[in-house]
């Protein structure tokens, strides 16, 4: 499956980081990042988007 690391830290942190808030802390409809996640993205986006799960986590942004 596409994007397999990104599922799975998302999973790691399922009921505290949800895909919405992901997509608003990158400034992308939360449709896009759904899109994003069907097809493997480049290291750079990924690294965004751990970015934001990370920070999320830890509750540095809402």
């Amino acid at each position: 499956m596409a994007n397999s690391d990104i599922r799975e830290r998302i999973q790691k942190y399922k009921g505290t980081v949800k895909n919405w808030q992901i997509a608003d802390h990158l400034g992308i409809a939360d449709t896009t990042f759904s899109r994003w996640l069907r097809k493997e993205l480049t290291m750079e986006k990924k690294e965004l988007i751990m970015s934001a799960i990370e920070r999320l986590a830890k509750g540095e942004c809402r």
